[in-house]
């Protein structure tokens, strides 16, 4: 069972790492005054893939690119984009904007400003979407057996499929665990990355 939890892993990080590297950077420009207005069409698209059910998302993922892990991890991230998304927008809206002024009348540039006051003061709500999204994403992982992609899936359909209770139980605690485990690594990554006094 170890490949197949090492599977899991790296199919839940991989997609949680891209859903970083595209909603975060996404969520700043929305949150810009010039681009503001199309927000709402934005969430509106990130938000179409959790309207979907999880299978549903595989299957439409399935006939677009084939089977394989590459295919499971494109779809994980669109499901998981929106959390993301999402609190990096309300993190940034949240921060007082007299805050950013006092630091702009200190002669900080608005990306000064924006990497040392609005980042760190939203990195808490930030961190809270990047954790929902790692459970969402380990949670979809566990059916990209279904598509080619492996993980403990397999584990739990064994179980079902030969009724051995045994099997089916140590394939969950196993799915639980490394959810629990990914949720305590973004409880030390919100703890080191808080800045000082919040």
């Amino acid at each position: 069972m170890l490949p197949q939890t090492i599977r899991i892993v790296y199919i839940a990080f991989w997609s949680t790492v891209i859903v970083i590297l595209v909603a975060v950077p996404l969520g700043i420009v929305l949150t810009r005054p010039a681009v503001r207005r199309i927000s709402p069409f934005v969430l509106a698209v990130a938000n179409s893939g959790q309207a979907l059910p999880a299978y549903g998302l595989l299957v439409i993922f399935l006939g677009i690119m084939g089977q394989g892990r590459f295919t499971v991890i494109v779809a994980l991230s669109l499901y998981a984009l929106l959390p993301v998304l999402r609190n990096t927008m309300v993190g940034l809206d949240g921060v007082d904007r007299s805050v950013i002024e006092a630091g702009r009348g200190m002669g900080m540039t608005k990306m000064q400003a924006l990497t040392r006051i609005e980042l760190p003061l939203a990195v808490p709500i930030v961190i809270a979407g990047v954790r929902t999204a790692l459970t969402l994403n380990i949670g979809m992982a566990t059916l990209a057996f279904l598509i080619g992609g492996g993980g403990l899936g397999i584990t739990i359909q064994t179980g079902l499929k030969l009724n051995q209770d045994p099997i089916l139980i140590v394939g969950a605690w196993l799915v639980a665990l490394v959810a629990l485990s990914f949720d305590w690594l973004g409880a030390v990554a919100e703890r080191v990355l808080k800045p000082r006094g919040l």
